[in-house]
């Protein structure tokens, strides 16, 4: 083994160390809980370079050493692969996923499975209607000139509204009706809906156009209230776990995980997939001792939205990430099966 690859496995057993434990690692630990081969001097060299490198400190007076946000970093991008979840962790995952009704429950019941097998803050994006195609639209009569719209996208999400109309309509009619919307409009996203809306109008019946423009301006007005930009957050008490974990308080992250407008932009800047962001990568300074591990999750193959977690730099990395992985996956395969 070259001094190279024993340095990074050095680097490798102080962060595990120092996750695992809180404490800071010394040569002498590594020498014995690590078959490395080598004597607990060259280990202390192999420190020092690392230390030199900038990817672990000496904290205080302590003997040991624990990372640095850099050789979190290092240590993170020398995983080969994203390990699967234990047999246990799969089956509370599947169980807590299982028999979601809609999209709410579906995404109420990821995040709660997230924050419960990280045991970190886990948030959950809505499927994103700039990425997410309609999937039916459906009326029912309700009494006189009253009309109920369903509209159903890709992802499963139902919406309804009531519409007054200003002429009367029958069941025949608003079956014609459902025939266009639905052969113009099933497939498109929100930005491809206004130009489909007006080929509707051109090829109704004149009769019939005033009912088209109600309907398809109330298509639009849902749709654009859909597309707005929704999180779902759970486990915020699980910082308080970890507050030793922060030089000063957890109040800044909880600051930051309580605007919704500001997790939006930490997932908007994260990759896509898997993605790790440590520290000081972090844009807001509030989270400059946290992580933050994202991935995007897919609906019939299009990527519409991010789930992640939220917590210290001191962090099960590996684990993290393939939890998140996992759940992406699951909340895919659920919503792309709906």
């Amino acid at each position: 083994m070259g001094s190279r690859e024993r340095r990074a496995k050095v680097l490798e057993a102080i962060v595990r160390d120092y996750v695992s434990t809180r404490e800071p690692v010394g040569s002498r630990s590594i020498v014995e809980r690590y078959d490395l081969g080598v004597s607990p001097a060259t280990i202390r060299n192999d420190m020092a370079a690392l230390e030199e490198a900038g990817l672990i400190h000496q904290p205080h007076t302590s003997a040991g050493r624990v990372p640095t946000d850099q050789g979190y970093r290092q240590f993170v991008d020398s995983l080969d692969s994203i390990k699967p979840l234990s047999a246990p962790e799969r089956r509370a995952v599947r169980k807590l996923l299982e028999g979601a009704v809609d999209l709410d429950d579906v995404v109420e019941r990821a995040v709660r499975a997230l924050a419960q097998v990280t045991r970190q803050v886990a948030v959950v994006q809505y499927p994103s209607l700039q990425r997410v195609s309609l999937r039916h639209v459906e009326f029912v009569l309700a009494g006189a000139r009253y009309v109920i719209l369903l509209i159903v996208t890709e992802a499963g999400r139902v919406e309804q509204r009531t519409l007054r109309l200003e002429l009367d309509v029958d069941s025949d009619d608003l079956a014609d009706l459902g025939r266009r919307f639905n052969a113009q409009l099933v497939g498109l996203r929100l930005a491809d809906i206004a130009p489909s809306l007006e080929a509707i109008l051109g090829e109704s019946p004149e009769r019939l156009r005033t009912v088209v423009e109600s309907v398809g301006g109330a298509i639009l007005d849902v749709l654009r209230a859909v597309n707005e930009e929704r999180i779902v957050m759970a486990g915020a008490a699980n910082l308080s776990r970890h507050s030793f974990d922060f030089a000063n308080s957890i109040s800044p992250v909880l600051d930051v995980l309580e605007e919704q407008v500001a997790l939006l932009r930490i997932l908007a800047a994260m990759q896509e997939g898997v993605c790790v962001s440590i520290g000081e990568e972090n844009r807001y300074e509030e989270l400059a001792e946290a992580s933050v591990v994202s991935s995007t999750y897919d609906v019939a193959d299009q990527s519409v939205a991010r789930l992640g977690v939220v917590g210290p730099t001191r962090m099960d990395y590996p684990g993290t990430m393939s939890a998140v992985h996992a759940i992406s996956r699951y909340l895919s395969d659920i919503l792309s099966n709906r």
